[in-house]
């Protein structure tokens, strides 16, 4: 081998300089240096050379997945583990096809509750479902996988994408790439937290999207109230510390305000006696709140905001700096804890994409989910709009579209793979049926004290049924039980609303 010839010189060259020292003794000092620097070098090309022999072979390694081949199952490749892509996973019948997820996360993230892991109504296990569990199938069938990697590259072309796996760092295992082909793509990859090109906010504020961000968001709120207790912070200081502020007004920023209001009125005054008086709630909006709900729901939200401690601030965020953010009237506002709740907009992928886009700069679908410009591209979810020339208005972000646009686009894989469809390029003239239709089922949003706003009407100017109150804070947690996705996580809820009735919320900080 190349880096045992090298070592072979290495000791030649070695004994030479000894020989050398022997009949010179005055040059030792020098032909020691000149002998280490040597051995350095030598050592240094050989790492080197077995480095570059690993990396060439690493494209013999990690292929990846090659195309189907007749005989074999059409392969359907999902990008994302979502509430789209999930659907879909869940749907898609695997007599027909072979699944393959692909996504950053092994789990589906049930976020209507993710809000209430924050302060320990609930742990962080019972929100989250792993793909296994939704697709069986991806555990147990020879051509089915999940990889934990990201789409770097789509080539529709070619009907493949390039990934790259997943790693803690490159400290702990250097990522690799891989291709895989597919006969059909189904982009669910999402979309990122809306920041609105504001300063500092990727710097200083948390997201609640996953819950790697809701236990950060738990381990600052609770590192903040033990350090306000502490002997020698200064009053200023420990006001600070204490202030949460909740940038957005939409329903999860109303939630997360409601339950943070919650844990204070219930939690913080019975476990943190001292600061219990200086602990404050900020939610900044700029302009109504929940402003998708009724007039009457919305009003009926503020005034309970107001009775359990929430400040609600009306104002546009113009900088975020590490301890305190600025208004755009020049306001300042100093904070402990800082959370982000404005939106999502395009991840960085789906604008990297060379596909048409929709006016947001999402990609643009037709009513069937098309990517209309390639063959055998579909894509659902927060990452997708309808494109200008359908006619149809974007659909909001939200769970019940996700889930919805996952659950039609399953059923017509089915339909298509049984009509002889499912292979790539097989479906140009194929008949799709029926287009997509979304109808809104109502919006639902709890705001503390075992109060909550449902709305079930289609649309803001439609009739319908709006209620608020406790009965409505009874059908928001009966409806996101048996919502939730397996009976395995509503007996882990159940278990755990039931716990906290009882004893409390855990503020462990783990």
């Amino acid at each position: 081998m190349f880096w045992i010839k090298n070592l072979a010189r290495i000791s030649q060259t070695t004994s030479s300089s000894v020989g050398n020292v022997f009949r010179n003794p005055e040059s030792y000092t020098l032909s020691s240096r000149f002998c280490t620097a040597l051995q350095k070098q030598q050592v240094t090309d050989t790492v080197q050379a077995k480095e570059d022999v690993v990396n060439a072979l690493e494209p013999q390694r990690y292929d990846g997945l090659a195309p189907t081949k007749e005989g074999e199952k059409p392969r359907v490749l999902v990008l994302g583990s979502g509430w789209a892509g999930c659907r879909v996973l869940k749907g898609i019948d695997t007599s027909i096809y072979d699944v393959v997820c692909v996504s950053p996360r092994n789990h589906m993230v049930f976020t209507p509750l993710l809000a209430s892991t924050c302060v320990g109504t609930l742990e962080f296990r019972s929100v989250a479902e792993p793909i296994s569990r939704i697709q069986p199938a991806i555990s147990r069938e020879p051509g089915s996988y999940y990889f934990l990697a990201n789409c770097s590259k789509l080539d529709a072309d070619k009907h493949e994408v390039h990934c790259e796996t997943v790693t803690e760092g490159s400290s702990t295992l250097k990522p690799w790439k891989f291709k895989i082909a597919y006969d059909k793509l189904v982009l669910a990859c999402g979309a990122e937290a809306s920041t609105f090109g504001i300063n500092g906010v990727l710097e200083n504020a948390i997201f609640l999207r996953e819950v790697h961000h809701a236990q950060e968001i738990r381990r600052k709120l609770l590192l903040n109230l033990m350090l306000s207790e502490v002997p020698g912070i200064g009053e200023d200081e420990k006001k600070r510390l204490l202030h949460c502020v909740v940038v957005g007004g939409g329903p999860t920023g109303v939630e997360f305000s409601g339950e943070l209001s919650d844990f204070i009125m219930k939690d913080v005054r019975q476990r943190y006696s001292h600061v219990k008086d200086d602990i404050r709630v900020t939610l900044i909006e700029a302009r109504d709140i929940l402003s998708s709900f009724d007039d009457r729901l919305r009003h009926y939200a503020i005034k309970q905001l107001n009775k359990s401690g929430v400040k609600l601030v009306r104002g546009i965020v113009k900088e975020v700096k590490p301890q305190k953010l600025i208004l755009d009237d020049g306001t300042e506002v100093p904070y402990g804890l800082l959370v982000w709740s404005t939106g999502v907009g395009p991840s960085s992928f789906v604008r990297s994409l060379d596909f048409p886009k929709d006016p947001g700069g999402r990609i643009g679908i037709d009513e069937w989910m098309r990517v209309p410009s390639v063959q055998d591209v579909f894509a659902i979810g927060d990452c997708s709009g309808y494109l200008e020339s359908t006619g149809k208005s974007t659909l909001p972000a939200l769970a019940q579209v996700a889930e919805r646009e996952g659950k039609y686009l399953a059923n017509l894989f089915n339909v298509m793979g049984k009509a002889g469809g499912g292979r790539a390029n097989s479906a140009k003239e194929m008949e799709l049926g029926e287009p997509f239709v979304y109808k809104h089922l109502g919006s639902m949003a709890t705001i503390g004290r075992y109060k909550a706003l449902v709305d079930l009407r289609e649309s803001k100017e439609g009739k319908g049924i709006s209620m608020a109150g406790f009965l409505s804070w009874f059908i928001w947690r009966s409806a996101y039980l048996t919502r939730v996705v397996s009976w395995r996580n509503r007996f882990y809820v159940a278990i755990n609303w039931l716990t906290t009735f009882v004893f409390g919320r855990d503020i462990s900080r783990i």
